[in-house]
């Protein structure tokens, strides 16, 4: 078979002070998402889906948290890292669909550059990447902005 298809999902607790990132770019906001990395949780949904499509477990397994060269990391390297781990195996894109769930700020005027930052590092064209965004409706860690969450879906092929 030559095409899989694989789920990733990430949330990470908003922390006042912190920076945004989200999707390889720094958003403006009062608040950012809090982990051992820079905690971008879209990217980490897109790698443990990547990861998961091509049999390589989830990005905790590749790039665990207990292990200081992590500590925070750029996720656009963790990301790279991803691929690398693809292309070793003969993988490559086919789509990547994923949902962003957090209250505020409002993301879709940054999905276009978050969709440029992720083609250029996944070696793939923008528009084989939907990033789609919600709110919680202030339900909720989404709602009272304690955190956010993400997922993606991705179609990798044998080339």
């Amino acid at each position: 078979m030559n095409m899989k298809i694989g789920f990733g999902f990430d949330v990470h607790p908003l922390q006042n002070g912190k920076d945004l990132w989200l999707g390889g770019v720094k958003i403006p906001h009062t608040k950012g998402c809090v982990g051992h990395s820079d905690a971008d949780v879209l990217i980490h949904a897109i790698c443990d889906a990547l990861l998961g499509a091509a049999g390589l477990r989830d990005i905790g397994n590749q790039f665990p948290n207990t292990d200081d060269t992590y500590k925070g990391i750029d996720s656009k390297i963790l990301l790279q890292k991803t691929m690398h781990l693809l292309t070793e195996k003969k993988y490559q894109i086919g789509n990547i669909d994923c949902t962003l769930c957090i209250e505020e700020p409002k993301i879709n005027p940054h999905i276009p550059a978050m969709q440029k930052a992720l083609a250029s590092i996944l070696k793939t064209e923008e528009e084989n990447i939907s990033i789609k965004a919600t709110t919680n409706e202030k339900l909720g860690y989404i709602g009272s902005e304690e955190g956010a969450h993400a997922y993606a879906v991705v179609l990798i092929y044998k080339s």
